[in-house]
């Protein structure tokens, strides 16, 4: 019987790329959208925290083990903000666009060597919402804060999010290179590598 864990989410891109990533080592992911609950209040002060919240959420409803991310955007100039509020920066959930704008607003006239970012990415894995000792892997992708809108891939802040490595931003790289050097892609590597090495401990 395979082994199943549900993710604090109702993201399809999100359950297509961990289903693919766990599938191999017999890990079954099930969105929370599958069960009959409220998605868990984000009340923490931290990404970790929240992804905490999640995960024990959704382990208190459904009685799997779960796993659940907590992701958002650092600017220095603005002391980390957006952080953990990078989803409603503009006062909208999900509206990426004023998220956008307000942030290039703020950030109006600051010169390049002043708009370091970085996008965060906490995943938290709980074997039940009792767990003393959830698991947490944290992956972060440095860059910088463009002055315009950049590209036409991805998603979020990833249009003004200048990555030097690759000379772009995020929204101008290939997919299959943004999903091995992004922040969720370092996080979910740690994830996979925990998982494999402590594999048999997974239980239902």
């Amino acid at each position: 019987m395979p082994r199943t864990l549900v993710l604090a989410s109702n993201n399809a891109g999100k359950i297509k790329e961990f289903n693919a990533l766990l599938a191999d080592i017999g890990i079954t992911v099930k969105p929370q959208g599958e069960f009959d609950f409220e998605e868990a209040e984000e009340t923490g002060l931290s990404f970790i925290e929240n992804a905490i919240l999640k995960a024990r959420h959704a382990c208190a409803h459904t009685g799997l083990p779960a796993l659940a991310d907590d992701s958002g955007i650092e600017v220095d100039y603005l002391d980390g903000a957006p952080g953990i509020y990078s989803a409603r920066f503009a006062g909208e959930h999900g509206n990426n666009e004023a998220n956008n704008a307000l942030l290039l607003e703020k950030l109006d006239g600051v010169p390049e060597a002043e708009r370091t970012a970085r996008f965060h990415c906490v995943l938290a894995y709980m074997r039940h919402q009792n767990d003393p000792t959830p698991q947490v892997f944290h992956g972060v992708w440095e860059g910088r804060i463009l002055t315009s809108a950049q590209g036409q891939e991805g998603f979020g802040y990833d249009p003004i999010f200048f990555v030097p490595e690759q000379g772009c931003s995020a929204a101008s790289l290939p997919k299959d290179i943004k999903n091995q050097i992004s922040h969720r892609a370092q996080a979910l590597q740690q994830l996979l590598t925990s998982f494999e090495q402590t594999a048999g401990g997974i239980t239902l």
